[in-house]
């Protein structure tokens, strides 16, 4: 994660946002129900919170921890906060695990479960969970970064950090971090992969104390229009097939497709050293403004690979309203790949686990819409938080002519909204939330973006997973997703359906109420 200490200090000066390190609590802001607050995406009980970090499995739990700071709702020294999950959906908060020292602020990074008790930290009959973390000395100018580590050996609930950090020092570069540790059976030793600069350097080790350089992967590869952070790589099997490539995710900030920062990823191979790919471009793990320095579970034992991310963007991040609490995780969702002809996209999908938030439900079919329908209005009003479902019929079978743009409206009574649609002309996914605000915060937030993907099946399935103030769109199979956060000055309980230029038909549909994780 970025340095943002200066620019903050800025804002407070400038008195564009407000950096009291307490604020009073108010009948209005109850914990988890204050105005704008995920009820189905974790967030911090208070205080700021970016990346999420050293996610594990182990016995039973998932781990979830990210970047803190408990005193107030602004970027401020790092801590890790905690939280664990049986589910993945509900969370309960943990105490912070990992404080600044002498050393530095506790930045970004990952962790394991030592199960052959390589490091020595733990036993075979009780291993050890590993977290690797970025120091970073604030009190340094350039070269302030070096990798550290600190264990538990009682699931994760108290911490001690290694007496001889750091474990990798800085070689001279000044974005040097976010280390992400996995095992790599092949060649029997551990494998980091740590953001240096805008390549990603690979290190190994067989006891996770002692580090050797091995390779490095970035140049004249993706996008570099900003720093390279929070790398994460892994192996996925090409669905349908028994084919299994290397994922390499790199979050970059700036030069998202939207705007300000977002995920990266390249497809490849690694063999224990280095890391190669015929990809040259860049693709885009979210096409949104909205998902940054996502990375995956480590030690997950059903064969999934899971993936959760930030839900939001550098852009605008320290200028939001500034209330009680600030950030939010995406959804979590399991990755999978697909092959179309040459090209082989990563592909994205809401974890399965959300069924359990599934209240009333009720569902459509066959509507003809030309021009709008709203949805909640004609069969049963529903707020946010909801999923919904719609399959719409790309078959030019209307006798007024099939719509040149056709999607969805997230609306309210003022006339706010945030809208989702598909240009059939042009072919291109948009999402316009140029009216998705109460009061005007960012100059960045007001926004129109698009990205171009055919659709070339007749049908096509839309889901959105809408909370409070963001909404999470997912489309052919996972291939197309888009996450952005809005902050209206009503919460938008209308759901429209719109078409321009013509008709679509709406084959199905649903809209089924997510009941809040923290009740």
């Amino acid at each position: 994660m970025r340095n943002f200490l200066f620019y903050i200090s800025f804002l407070c000066i400038a008195g564009i946002i407000s950096c009291n390190t307490k604020k009073e609590s108010s009948v209005e802001e109850v914990p988890f129900q204050e105005k704008h607050r995920p009820q189905v995406h974790f967030s911090p009980v208070a205080g700021w919170m970016n990346d999420p970090n050293g996610m594990v499995y182990y016995e039973g739990e998932y781990h979830l921890f990210y970047q803190h700071y408990p005193e107030a709702s602004v970027w401020g020294p790092m801590h890790w906060g905690h939280a664990i999950s049986k589910d993945l959906v509900h969370w309960e908060h943990l105490p912070v695990a990992l404080y600044p020292d002498s050393l530095g602020y506790i930045f970004s990074g990952s962790a394991i479960v030592d199960l052959e008790n390589t490091s020595g930290f733990g036993a075979k009959e009780n291993p050890a969970l590993i977290a690797f973390y970025t120091y970073f000395d604030h009190t340094k100018q350039g070269i302030n970064q070096t990798q550290a580590l600190a264990y538990s050996v009682d699931k994760g609930r108290t911490w001690a950090k290694y007496e001889k950090n750091p474990v990798v020092e800085n070689p001279g570069i000044p974005d040097f971090r976010d280390p992400k540790v996995f095992w790599h059976e092949e060649s029997k030793q551990w494998i980091m992969a740590l953001a240096a600069g805008q390549e990603i350097h690979f290190y190994a080790s067989k006891d996770c104390k002692e580090w050797t350089f091995l390779s490095h992967f970035g140049e004249g590869y993706g996008n570099h229009d900003g720093v390279w952070e929070c790398p994460d790589m892994f192996p996925l099997k090409v669905k349908g097939s028994n084919e299994t490539y290397w994922v390499l995710i790199v979050n970059i900030n700036p030069g998202g497709p939207a705007g300000g920062s977002a995920t990266q990823y390249f497809v490849g191979n690694f063999d224990g050293k280095t890391f190669k790919s015929d990809q040259k471009k860049a693709k885009w793990a979210d096409q949104g403004k909205d998902n940054y320095a996502g990375v995956t579970w480590s030690n997950v034992q059903d064969g999934r690979t899971l993936f959760i991310g930030w839900m939001n963007n550098w852009q605008y991040a320290g200028e939001k309203p500034c209330i009680a609490w600030s950030g939010a995780t995406t959804f979590p969702r399991e990755l999978g790949l697909e092959k179309d002809g040459q090209d082989i996209y990563l592909t994205s999908v809401p974890v399965r686990e959300i069924e359990s938030l599934y209240g009333k439900n009720i569902s459509f079919s066959n509507l003809e819409i030309n021009k709008s329908k709203i949805l909640s209005e004609r069969f049963l009003p529903m707020a946010a938080p909801v999923e919904i479902k719609l399959v719409f019929d790309q078959t030019e079978n209307s006798k007024m002519g099939f719509a040149s743009i056709y999607g969805i409206r997230l609306k309210n009574a003022k006339g706010e909204y945030i809208s989702i649609g598909y240009d059939n002309k042009d072919k291109l996914f948009y999402t316009d939330r140029t009216n998705a605000v109460g009061e005007v915060f960012s100059e960045h937030f007001s926004s129109l973006h698009s990205f171009l993907y055919k659709v070339d099946t007749s049908q096509i399935e839309w889901r959105l997973i809408v909370d409070m103030a963001s909404v999470e769109f997912f489309a052919a199979g996972g291939r197309v997703v888009s996450t952005n956060v809005f902050y209206p000055s009503e919460p938008f309980d209308q759901i429209e359906v719109f078409a321009e230029d013509g008709t679509i038909d709406l084959v199905s549909g649903s809209i089924t109420e997510l009941k809040s994780i923290w009740k």
